[in-house]
C-alpha cells in the first residue's frame, strides 16, 4: 500500500469530523435561538403594551374558548375618547377599511386590502351576526358581539371530539375600549384560539402563527392610534367622508 493511498484513507475521517462539528455547532446555535425565543421574546410579544391587570382580566368572548392553546393580549394608549376610536374599529375588514397594518404583506397572500385613511359613514354599521372578511376567498369571521364605543368580538369556537373527550376548536378576536379619562383610551386587543392537538399544529402556532400575528397586530394598533390622533387633532369634519 502506497503512502498516497494511505493519505486518501485518512482524509475521510477528517471530513466526517468536520461535518459532525458543523452539525453540532448548528444544533447548539439552534438550541440557543429556540431558548431565547421561548423564554425572552415570546413572553414579551404575547403581552406587548399590556399591563398585568389587562393580561389577566376577563374580556368579552373569553368564555367561548375557556382553555385556549394560545392567548395574546396587546394594548396601546390612544389620546382620544372611545367615541373617536370606535369608528375606526367599526370599519375594519378586507372589503371595508382594511386592518391598518402591513397591507403589502397581506396582499402578497391575495387579501386585496386597502387601508382607509379616513372614516367612511357607509361602513359604520356593524352588528352581531354580521361577518368580518379577512380574505376574499376564505370563509369570513362572524361578528359575535358589537357594542359601539366599547367592544367588538369576532370569531367562533366549535366543540370537537378527540380521543373520547370534547374539546373546543376555533378562536375569538376581541377589541376592547377602556376609557382612561375624557381624552385617553386604552385599546386592548386579545386573541384566543385552540387548534387540533398534535406536534405539527403546535409547532406551526408557536413558531410561525404567533410571531406573524404579533407583527401584524402591533402595526394595526399603531395604525389605529396614528389615524385616530391625527383626526382628533385636526377636528376637521371633512376628514369623515364617503369612500
Amino acid at each position: 500500500m502506497t503512502e498516497e493511498s494511505l493519505g486518501r484513507k485518512e482524509e475521510k475521517p477528517m471530513r466526517i469530523g468536520k461535518v459532525g462539528w458543523a452539525l453540532g455547532k448548528a444544533a447548539a446555535v439552534g438550541a440557543v435561538a429556540v431558548g431565547a425565543y421561548a423564554f425572552a421574546l415570546r413572553p414579551w410579544h404575547l403581552k406587548w403594551g399590556a399591563t398585568s391587570e389587562e393580561v389577566n382580566r376577563d374580556l368579552p368572548g373569553d368564555d367561548l374558548v375557556p382553555n385556549p392553546d394560545h392567548q395574546a393580549t396587546h394594548a396601546i394608549t390612544i389620546n382620544a375618547s372611545p367615541a373617536r376610536v370606535w369608528p375606526w374599529l367599526a370599519q375594519i375588514g378586507q372589503n371595508r377599511g382594511g386592518f391598518y397594518s402591513y397591507s403589502w404583506l397581506e396582499n402578497l397572500a391575495g387579501c386585496e386590502i386597502h387601508n382607509a385613511d379616513h372614516v367612511v359613514p357607509e361602513w359604520q354599521t356593524i352588528r352581531t351576526g354580521d361577518v368580518l372578511w379577512l380574505h376574499p376567498r376564505e370563509t369570513p369571521l362572524p361578528v359575535l358581539f358589537a357594542e359601539p364605543d366599547r367592544a367588538l368580538v369576532v370569531g367562533g369556537a366549535t366543540p370537537v371530539e378527540f380521543e373520547g373527550a370534547t374539546e373546543v376548536e376555533g378562536g375569538t378576536w376581541c377589541f376592547f375600549l377602556e376609557p382612561v379619562d375624557e381624552h385617553k383610551t386604552r385599546l386592548i386587543v386579545r386573541i384566543r384560539w385552540s387548534r387540533k392537538p398534535g406536534f405539527r399544529s403546535r409547532f406551526y402556532d408557536y413558531f410561525l402563527l404567533e410571531p406573524a400575528h404579533f407583527v401584524m397586530e402591533r402595526k394595526m394598533l399603531l395604525g389605529i392610534k396614528g389615524r385616530v390622533e391625527a383626526l382628533a387633532e385636526s377636528s376637521a369634519p371633512q376628514a369623515i367622508r364617503a369612500a
